[in-house]
């Protein structure tokens, strides 16, 4: 099985050491990521300029762009051969329900999956996690279910693990995007020099957390799995603006 690996948080991170180490154990694993943090990057492509391709003393490489560009450019002129799966992560923080617009690891996925290639997102919900073995373990456990039953096409799975040992997650639930309360207000600060700048603030709570959700099956021990798509049109609406655009 060919694996190809990226992530937001840039080659650097531990997380995606953790991941390539576990995927490494089931097939062969090529690794193309940022060479920074590229957290929130969603799905951006960098049109403006070209991209340089490097690999490290460890054999990843990485890119001086987005997520999005190290998938797009591994799979569409990197590798000799289309990969059979690309797994994105492991992120260090939740990507749940309204997150996914934002997320670059999110996106590495979504990228993989629009060139026609199964993909999954992994991300380790805590803010300060240091051990990323069991979202990384949840991830090959994964793969090893698509290696014995391949979906009948290609698949994009947002998953997120709870923040405990491998042993005590409490098992997989297969979830739909719950939606968090709109974000703090931004931070206005000022810098030495005396100009007034502003950081965005942080995300807001959980809006939607019902059973159902990925928020609640994280919050009760479990690994969500959210199947995500990429069709963004609201057919509820088609016919009432198509009635708006008569009057």
């Amino acid at each position: 099985m060919r694996i190809l690996v990226s992530n937001d948080d840039g080659y650097f991170a531990p997380g995606i050491a953790a991941l390539a180490e576990a995927l490494g154990t089931i097939g062969q694993v090529t690794v193309v990521a940022p060479e920074r943090d590229r957290s929130g990057a969603s799905n951006s492509l960098t049109l403006d300029r070209p991209l340089s391709l490097r690999q490290t003393s460890n054999g990843f490489y990485h890119v001086n762009g987005t997520p999005t560009d190290c998938v797009h450019l591994a799979v569409t002129g990197m590798l000799d051969h289309l990969p059979d799966m690309v797994v994105s992560g492991v992120n260090h923080g939740a990507n749940m329900g309204d997150d996914t617009v934002y997320s670059g690891t999110v996106a590495a996925a979504t990228e993989g999956f629009l060139l026609g290639v199964p993909s999954i997102a992994v991300s380790l919900v805590s803010k300060s996690a240091t051990d990323f073995t069991a979202a990384a373990r949840v991830a090959r456990d994964l793969a090893e279910r698509f290696m014995r039953n391949p979906f009948p096409r290609p698949v994009l799975l947002n998953v997120n693990v709870p923040d405990v040992a491998y042993e005590r997650l409490q098992g997989i639930r297969v979830t739909r995007l719950g939606k968090r309360h709109k974000a703090e207000p931004v931070v206005r600060s000022e810098t030495p020099r005396g100009e007034t700048v502003y950081w965005v603030g942080a995300a807001g709570g959980a809006a939607d957390a019902g059973e159902g959700t990925d928020f609640h099956a994280v919050a009760n021990g479990f690994v969500s799995v959210t199947p995500l798509q990429i069709d963004l049109t609201h057919t509820g609406l088609i016919a009432p603006v198509f009635d708006w655009l008569q009057r």
